[in-house]
């Protein structure tokens, strides 16, 4: 194959980086400490300054923790050279990485110079982490040689680089790109060009669901929070992951989303676009979904501090319904128990507290009206039962229950151990309603033909640090019941977004898991 037909260099030996911000200076690290020459290529000499210092920086931290020796720094930092100019750092490049600023208009600008300036068959990749990709290609005379490569964010540490391909890109662009990120320590998934690639279309509807929830009073932030860490596993909430992000690159992305993908999923939640147009913008600003102390610590918000707060007590005698989940009530009968807490079976009237044994799948109310206290009926859902770590609940309170009983039943979880937030009567209740819209945005990508279920459990995990991969998460819960819950949250709010991916029914109907 000749150049012209897209021949790329059989080894990937010098790279230049254009653009180093802390994205640039993070890939420029990962390739230096991989023994590659590397062009650290920045026009405005303060922010070539201040990349350079990033990765000093980075490397030095490496020192202290004894993973590197101080001759290795030496060495990987005499293998970065910087430069101002375009023509002059990527003469003999291998491989061009552009990281700038996500700006088509910047991109273009820059891709127009680099196939002027680079080697006949040198590759071109962006780092984009949105944008077109075959935009970028079809400007070029080489596209062919054009690819994306998108490193998380920080680059160093996280392992997942997404290697994009276009219509454009010959069959060997991508697999030179893959094997490189291999030497590079970290794991390539190789899908074709698409809006987000494949964590983005996964991760941001399911922040931008989040905020969505608090705006409209559905939860509270810190039940929305622990709904994710408690009730997910996962390391770190929606909101507080906003602000990590910033919540204007977030928006930036949904954006770009809703303008290839449309539908009310990717449609920026307002309360996101008024912060963002306040400055709010997360830890970057000091101030987001939390404010933010020194080095980027959250502080407590004026709400959280609770002033002379007196707990309530927990109930001496709780009536317990089954309400069709029986397996649920063993495991609320059997925890209450143990507390030193009598259950007793409804009706009970001298019981202090009705207890329902909940499933997303089914309301509370229905059990409430029919048990003739409705004012002193609270679901309680046990999340995960089944793991080894403290079990993590939901309190359901319907639109009928008294703020007496309510406090009562938070009263008895926290004498139980069991990490709680408050949810409402609604499908899915609150962990549920979060998770699995993007459990079936997952599903979708894989009826697309888009991405394999371990391509995409593999993104999320190394890209977004989930314990478990969404398809992972899908198989253990159940097809059946992720079905039954997003038909339910379809109903009750009319949104198409809602709507079960067919391919999920199937599963469903034929009990076949996506992961085998």
């Amino acid at each position: 194959m000749s150049a012209d037909q897209g021949a790329a260099p059989a080894e990937i030996r010098e790279v230049a980086v254009v653009g180093l911000g802390t994205m640039g200076a993070g890939v420029a690290e990962v390739l230096a400490r991989s023994g590659r020459n590397v062009v650290a290529i920045e026009a405005n000499h303060n922010f070539l300054a201040r990349g350079l210092a990033m990765l000093h920086a980075s490397l030095d931290k490496m020192v202290a923790r004894g993973r590197l020796s101080h001759v290795g720094k030496g060495e990987i930092v005499g293998r970065v050279r910087a430069a101002d100019t375009l023509a002059t750092g990527v003469a003999d490049a291998d491989l061009v990485i552009e990281a700038v600023p996500e700006s088509m208009e910047l991109k273009r600008a820059i891709f127009a110079e680099l196939d002027q300036a680079c080697r006949a068959d040198a590759i071109i990749a962006t780092n984009t982490s949105s944008l077109s990709v075959t935009a970028l290609a079809a400007a070029t005379r080489r596209p062919a040689r054009v690819a994306g490569l998108h490193f998380f964010n920080p680059a160093p540490i996280m392992k997942l680089v997404e290697v994009i391909s276009t219509v454009l890109t010959a069959p060997g662009t991508p697999a030179v790109l893959a094997q490189l990120v291999r030497e590079l320590g970290k794991t390539p998934v190789q899908v074709s060009d698409r809006a987000g690639f494949v964590a983005n279309p996964l991760l941001q509807p399911y922040l931008n669901h989040a905020v969505r929830l608090l705006e409209t009073g559905y939860a509270t932030r810190e039940d929305i929070e622990q709904a994710a860490t408690g009730g997910l596993g996962l390391p770190m909430g929606p909101l507080a992951l906003l602000d990590l992000i910033g919540l204007d690159i977030s928006l930036s992305i949904l954006e770009v989303l809703q303008g290839e993908f449309g539908g009310s999923r990717y449609t920026p939640a307002p309360l996101l676009r008024r912060m963002v147009e306040a400055g709010l913008t997360g830890r970057k600003s000091g101030h987001g979904f939390y404010e933010y102390r020194a080095r980027g610590v959250p502080g407590p918000a004026a709400e959280d501090v609770g002033e002379n707060a007196v707990p309530p007590s927990p109930p001496a005698t709780v009536a317990l319904i089954e309400n069709d989940a029986v397996r649920m009530a063993a495991d609320v009968a059997d925890a209450i128990s143990a507390a030193g807490i009598s259950v007793v079976r409804h009706p009970a009237p001298q019981a202090d507290l009705v207890i329902v044994a909940a499933e997303p799948g089914r309301r509370v109310l229905e059990a409430a009206l029919t048990s003739g206290r409705p004012a002193d009926v609270v679901g309680i859902h046990l999340v995960r039962p089944e793991e080894a770590r403290p079990a993590f609940a939901e309190l359901i309170v319907t639109h009928l229950t008294a703020p007496g009983p309510a406090a009562a039943a938070a009263a008895l979880t926290a004498k139980l151990g069991l990490r709680t937030v408050t949810a409402r009567d609604r499908p899915g209740f609150l962990t549920a309603a979060i998770a699995y819209p993007q459990l079936n945005d997952a599903v979708r990508m894989v009826q697309d033909a888009y991405a394999t279920p371990a391509d995409i459990d593999t993104a999320m995990m190394l890209g977004c640090g989930y314990p478990r991969g969404p398809l992972q998460m899908l198989d253990g819960i159940g097809p059946t019941l992720v079905l039954d819950v997003l038909s339910a949250l379809h109903t009750s709010s009319g949104d198409p977004a809602f709507a079960p991916v067919p391919l999920l029914a199937e599963h469903a109907a034929a009990g076949t898991p996506f992961r085998s």
